[in-house]
């Protein structure tokens, strides 16, 4: 199957996978709470196929980016006018439909807005929960010798004298340490100073690294420190050329290894990172082996530009657009309590990534150009889905689905946080807002979501390889 191909599949199965449990996660509160639910579609538009059950007709429908559920008392289907008060019990007369959605108190209409995106948080925790009890991937490094590759300028561990190349043959209290046993080490000796002992050219060196105390002891981590440890002993392999990136003007190809970037062996992504934003845009010149594995290698010399670059987690850096090799790894099948604690952590820490960048985008210190639409997350869905094992799928549906949570949940009429927001000041003041009024809030916040949503395809359109090859 073709890469376009795949990401079309790939993307529909994805985002009806989301939909799907968004949706069902109002359809399933609503119920509980007694409103009568007309309508479950996934897709907006024509209805195309369903099958009607109970009060309830479950539709397929024409746009498939998306989906709703209708209850009775609204217009349309989420995010459309709900009706409220009189309007939409009838008169003072008449008799009230217990299945009406505003006919509920609004601490329920409340808790039936938030259920989609809890539905989502929920999806992301579940999703790596199970992957982490059947594939827990850890980078064989950590049981390894403490080989440095990197030390980071101005860090911890470069003001104690550590260089790259360095064995740390003692830290603290263990001789001839791993990793895990130097990263666990140094957790519990956070704002101490430990005795390490490195072997260097084959001398025994006594070093003292201060060990700083992070505002919250979950962010410690190696990094941290300012080393990078040695991940493997072969060079980095590229995975992926990014286009229109100085790695791709300079003819680097998927396959060749980085032997070297300026003299120096870098045995890791991370390594190529750090040494790139320490060098602050100055060119550097790689040595590049192709066909590596044939019996006739090429070894090529390159002198490249870095550029400043999204750097894939909301914020810019000196890149020189490719995506390499991860380190070797083995798999491990943690038990559900440590599974659902690797669940907890991975989903907080992308969630917070997610708050930042939006964070970045209102107070304009990111671009807006950076956000993906439709073709985007087909993009990076057929890359995940073509990459082998099932972590890059698995992680990616995780990251959208809390992607489609947070975005659900921003006060935008609307979308569901939108509708909250305009529940609790109705709950403050103790009255329905006029009708009116709601709909002119409505109808403007779908004006601007639709020029909104024609921004970012116009953004994803104009990232594609064709139209970048018609920049100036």
């Amino acid at each position: 199957m073709s890469f376009v191909a795949t990401s079309i599949v790939s993307t529909l199965i994805v985002l009806g996978i989301m939909v799907l449990v968004h949706e069902f996660g109002h359809f399933a509160v609503a119920k509980l709470c007694g409103v009568r639910v007309e309508v479950f579609s996934i897709g907006f538009g024509k209805r195309l196929f369903g099958i009607t059950y109970g009060d309830t007709d479950y539709r397929l429908s024409l746009l498939p980016l998306g989906g709703y559920v209708k209850m009775a008392g609204e217009l349309g289907g989420d995010g459309m006018v709900p009706m409220s008060g009189m309007e939409a019990l009838g008169t003072a007369n008449s008799v009230v439909d217990p299945g009406d959605l505003n006919s509920k108190p609004r601490w329920q209409r409340i808790l039936i807005a938030v259920a989609g995106p809890v539905a989502n948080f929920l999806l992301a925790l579940l999703l790596m929960t199970g992957f982490y009890m059947m594939h827990n991937e850890v980078e064989l490094f950590r049981s390894q010798p403490g080989d440095i590759d990197y030390v980071v300028a101005n860090s911890a561990a470069s003001q104690a004298g550590f260089q790259a190349g360095d064995r740390i043959t003692h830290f603290e209290a263990v001789n001839n340490p791993t990793w895990e046993q130097i990263s666990l080490r140094s957790a519990i000796n956070l704002g101490q100073p430990v005795a390490v002992i490195v072997e260097r050219d084959g001398k025994l060196v006594p070093l003292t690294l201060n060990i700083r105390n992070p505002k919250n002891t979950d962010d410690f981590d190696l990094e941290s420190l300012g080393f990078v440890p040695k991940m493997q002993s072969a060079p980095v392999t590229v995975q992926m050329v990014e286009p229109s990136m100085p790695a791709a003007e300079a003819g680097i190809q998927s396959g060749d290894q980085i032997v070297s970037m300026d003299g120096r062996s870098l045995h890791s992504v991370a390594a190529i990172a750090k040494y790139l934003q320490e060098q602050d845009g100055r060119p550097t010149e790689l040595v590049v082996r192709r066909d590596a594995k044939t019996s006739h290698p090429q070894t090529l010399h390159m002198k490249l530009q870095p550029v400043v670059a999204d750097s894939g987690n909301g914020t810019k850096g000196y890149r020189i657009g490719f995506q390499g090799s991860d380190p070797p790894f083995q798999v491990e099948q943690l038990p559900f309590e440590k599974a659902l604690r690797q669940s907890v952590k991975f989903n907080a820490k992308n969630s917070s990534l997610i708050l930042e960048v939006l964070r970045r985008m209102i107070t304009r210190h990111m671009a807006v150009q950076n956000l993906s639409g439709p073709i985007g997350i087909a993009r990076e869905t057929g890359l995940a889905a073509s990459q082998p094992g099932w972590q890059p799928i698995i992680g990616l549906m995780a990251i959208i689905s809390l992607n489609l949570g947070i975005f659900n949940l921003l006060p935008i009429p609307i979308l569901d946080g939108g509708v909250i927001l305009l529940l609790l000041i109705e709950e403050v003041i103790r009255r329905d807002l006029n009708q009116r009024f709601k709909e002119r809030i409505y109808q403007a916040a779908f004006v601007g979501l639709l020029i909104f949503f024609a921004f970012v395809m116009f953004n994803d359109i104009s990232k594609l390889s064709l139209f970048s090859k018609l920049k100036p």
